[in-house]
């Protein structure tokens, strides 16, 4: 059992710690493409915030197709393996295009409701925006082509595809911005050509690896109603649940800047990329619990669902541990790689960030738990249980921040959001009755 969690684990993991150390790329190429470091830190944050609200309530389109193939996958139903795929891509193609249809009032509410510090960096939100909205149908798509991958029980090609798109993001974001002088619109650009090529590349891998699976089925089968609805049912609870992440992490950019302060919001930017390199570790193992657990759901195999089930939790705690120490020791040396060296301001930056290293040393251990509990919910399809414990965690994130606020200032923030990552496993721990919903959903 350990073998089939690392073998869809470990290529996750490499595939997701791609995407923080392109995030931790495009800061330091931010860093340096202005006299301001923190100015345009701050400017890039805000737009990958934009963004993120974007693909984060798209990111239903992964997590219910991939709970739903996983099932079909154990039951041996190519069938119905082939219509997910052709499912995902229909409904990634049309939220895609109305992105880009509606990319003018989505681009200037965001700036409005985000704001900055200045109207310079203002405009360059703007343009950083009206570029890198060419890449959103591109991404939307690769949701949908790695979700159903993942209920394949296939994290080789995700890996392949994620390591070739975030190395041309990365080659592209020191080429257009450095070389070719186009500082924040450049990193956009990069993410254009990558998601494009990522497609491409995408289609071409799953038409040959998958040939002899894959099973001609007509359009209208394709959007037959009663499936379409169920479909959609789960992906609405994964939609709320969704929404609710994107307000959290929305309000904790925008409670940032808002300060107007720009060390602050550059530290608050710097130490959240500290936890995104933690999260994208335990979410290998989220992949592997969704993947194997809608795979032996569909098998009806109770015993090997349960040995699943222990050992993903068993190794999200270890990469929990190693993250806590990783963070005590060496916390320093990481942002110092990030921020420009020859930046006026590095020291003040470093000092402020002491003043708020413990909660990144606090927060794995708060957050050992919902990753792998989100993965078991979404290979069981419980996505009801995902939706309410979300809110509940929403509320209780919202209500310590703005009750200790007055109190402890930044302090609260941290201490919110910490509690809303230990709240998310907790309650969906109690919800499925310590998780005997799930295991009996193998017997039925």
């Amino acid at each position: 059992m350990n073998r089939q969690i690392l073998r869809i684990a470990l290529p996750n993991i490499v595939s997701n710690i791609t995407v923080p150390l392109m995030g931790l790329v495009s800061t330091a190429v931010a860093g340096r493409v202005g006299s301001d470091s923190a100015l345009t830190i701050g400017a890039l944050q805000i737009g990958v915030t934009i963004f993120n609200f974007i693909y984060w309530n798209c990111s239903f389109i992964r997590m219910g197709t991939s709970g739903l193939t996983a099932q079909a996958y154990g039951a041996g139903d190519n069938r119905l393996c082939s219509l997910m795929l052709w499912r995902a891509v229909v409904v990634a193609a049309g939220v895609g295009l109305l992105a880009l249809l509606l990319q003018y009032p989505i681009g200037e509410m965001s700036v409005a409701a985000m704001g900055g510090s200045s109207a310079q960096q203002q405009n360059m939100i703007r343009e950083y925006f009206y570029m890198r909205i060419w890449a959103v149908p591109a991404g939307i798509m690769l949701f949908a082509m790695n979700g159903w991958l993942t209920g394949m029980q296939n994290a080789v090609v995700p890996m392949a595809v994620a390591i070739t798109v975030n190395t041309i993001h990365i080659a592209g974001s020191y080429i257009f911005s450095i070389v070719g002088s186009m500082g924040l619109t450049g990193i956009a650009l990069a993410s254009v050509v990558a998601q494009w090529t990522g497609v491409a590349v995408m289609v071409v891998i799953i038409v040959w690896r998958f040939r002899s699976r894959l099973v001609r089925v007509p359009l209208s089968e394709v959007m037959d109603m009663a499936q379409m609805t169920r479909f959609f049912r789960i992906n609405v609870d994964i939609m709320i649940r969704t929404l609710c992440i994107v307000a959290v992490y929305t309000f904790f950019t925008a409670a940032s800047a808002r300060t107007g302060d720009n060390t602050l919001l550059a530290v608050n930017t710097l130490l959240l990329q500290l936890f995104t390199l933690f999260s994208y570790m335990n979410d290998g193992f989220a992949y592997a619990a969704e993947a194997l657990t809608g795979r032996f759901i569909g098998a009806r195999d109770g015993l090997s669902l349960r040995r699943c089930i222990r050992l993903c939790i068993v190794w999200c705690a270890v990469v929990s541990i190693v993250f806590v120490g990783v963070y005590i020791g060496w916390w320093r040396d990481i942002l110092s790689m990030i921020v420009n060296p020859e930046s006026g301001d590095i020291e003040q930056i470093l000092t402020l960030a002491e003043s708020y290293i413990g909660w990144i040393i606090a927060i794995p251990i708060a957050a050992s738990m919902p990753f792998v509990m989100d993965g078991i919910m979404v290979g069981a399809t419980r996505s009801r249980i995902m939706r309410d414990s979300m809110l509940l965690s929403t509320l209780g994130y919202f209500a310590i921040y703005f009750g200790l606020h007055s109190l402890i200032g930044n302090n609260a923030l941290w201490c919110a959001f910490t509690m809303y990552m230990l709240l998310r496993g907790v309650l969906q721990w109690i919800m499925s009755h310590r998780l005997r919903e799930i295991y009996s959903a193998a017997n039925g």
